[in-house]
């Protein structure tokens, strides 16, 4: 007799991703920090549409921060071009902030 096993359903990066990010404002900051270091402009906004998807979606990210829904829909896209107000008042409604670190330089 074979046993059926039950398997999982499959979801994406996206999905995981988001997933991950929900369950840890820590990690949240993290990812975002990352993407900073190492990412360009284009990574960034998906990073941020990517939390801001884990924190509510982007409708409750435009009410918190006091920004138009559409337009924030089009800053977060990979064409977008926030302005840092626009930046700052997003991070603000996500509980993050923007900081500036001194790069390491190796010996």
């Amino acid at each position: 007799m074979t046993r059926k096993t039950k398997q999982e359903p499959s979801r994406s990066h996206d999905e995981a991703t988001i997933e991950s990010l929900r369950k840890s404002p820590k990690f949240a900051a993290a990812y975002l920090n990352d993407v900073l270091a190492d990412g360009d402009e284009q990574e960034l906004l998906v990073a941020l549409r990517r939390v801001a998807d884990a924190f509510g979606g982007v409708p409750k990210l435009a009410s918190t921060a006091k920004l138009n829904a559409t337009t924030l829909y089009r800053t977060l896209s990979p064409k977008g071009n926030p302005e840092l107000r626009s930046m700052t008042s997003m991070l603000k409604a996500l509980g993050l902030r923007l900081a500036v670190q001194p790069i390491s330089k190796s010996a």
